[in-house]
């Protein structure tokens, strides 16, 4: 304040001073003429405005018989054919809005809010994400049907089934096939699926319960509840082999025994640490990192300079992975850097 009262009295310019002082002009004029404290007054109505008596009027106009069910445009032209004008159709609107009574009156079909599912896998088995992706035939209209069931924390596609048709039966018998393969115990499994036709069928309702695993589904119209398995299908119809349609059945199969080969053996995952989501999922992970770090390490020793930030860290896979994880949910790097479990 006293820079102001200085500026004030000096002989410069508003500008010039404002600028030696680092201060904005509009900051200098609010300062120097403060604005009164309290309420506002309220702006004066115009001459034009409404009496509250026509307000009431339109009002019970608006809730008589002839009326009660119209929009204020209709009400608006159906006064004007009689040669009546009360008002504008927006004044009308701004009326019935201040009592509350603009809304929807049809009777709307009202949708359930549905739970964001929050899963979480702490080691292979816990947690699969199963979906169904159509593959184009030789002419259009034809299509084949992949299944594919994820593992969540290894990425390691467990199983996968090529068929013509989506069925809730094929569904059923591929997930019993891999419940039995990997040896699944009830109470340990998670199954989390999107809300496609099979997946609602009651069978596979039944199946899940007849096996002791839990079911969970996605929100409607919500690809990111499933996005493990979304993204497996990005991985194969991005590989360069893939091609735009496929001549037959055989050939379809084919592709996917190669592919799931590849996927599962050879590709290496930035979400698991660049490994293999056989190594993984077999216990094999801790191996191959320590022999990753025992060789850099190495490296360093020989040539220390080259490695610009300092000694190399052992890798660990994730502590958990999740599927919509909680906003309490620290991330895994904070997780390990603090200390908190």
């Amino acid at each position: 304040m006293q820079a102001l009262d200085e500026l004030r009295g000096a002989a410069v310019g508003q500008r010039a001073g404002c600028l030696y002082l680092g201060l904005s002009r509009a900051t200098v004029h609010r300062r120097a003429h403060p604005q009164p404290t309290g309420d506002r007054p309220r702006r004066k109505a115009p001459e034009w405005a409404l009496s509250e008596a026509e307000r009431q009027s339109f009002l019970d106009l608006a809730h008589s018989l002839p009326f009660v069910d119209k929009s204020a445009a209709e009400i608006f032209y159906t006064l004007l054919d009689r040669g009546e004008y009360m008002c504008s159709i927006r004044t009308m609107y701004r009326i019935l809005a201040e009592h509350a009574e603009v809304k929807e009156r049809r009777n709307q079909l009202r949708h359930p809010v549905y739970k964001k599912p929050e899963l979480m896998a702490t080691a292979p088995n816990q947690l699969w994400s199963w979906d169904i992706t159509k593959l184009r035939g030789p002419s259009k209209g034809v299509y084949y049907h992949l299944y594919v069931v994820l593992d969540v924390y290894s990425r390691y596609v467990v199983a996968w089934m090529l068929a013509s048709r989506e069925s809730e039966d094929l569904a059923k018998e591929l997930l019993t096939e891999a419940y039995r393969k990997f040896g699944i115990r009830p109470g340990e499994l998670t199954t989390h699926s999107d809300r496609g036709s099979a997946m609602k069928a009651q069978t596979v309702i039944d199946l899940l319960a007849t096996l002791g695993v839990t079911k969970s589904q996605s929100r409607p119209y919500v690809s990111n509840d499933n996005p493990y398995s979304e993204s497996q299908f990005k991985t194969m119809k991005y590989r360069p082999q893939f091609p735009g349609r496929f001549g037959s059945m055989e050939d379809a199969l084919a592709f996917c025994r190669a592919f799931f080969a590849w996927y599962n053996e050879e590709h290496y995952h930035s979400g698991i640490c660049w490994l293999t989501p056989a190594s993984v999922h077999y216990g094999q992970a801790d191996r191959v990192l320590a022999h990753r770090h025992t060789a850099l390490t190495a490296a360093f020793e020989l040539n220390p300079n080259r490695f610009l930030m300092g000694r190399p860290k052992p890798q660990t896979l994730p502590l958990e992975v999740w599927i919509n994880p909680p906003a309490t949910t620290l991330p895994t790097k904070l997780v390990r850097a603090t200390g908190v479990t």
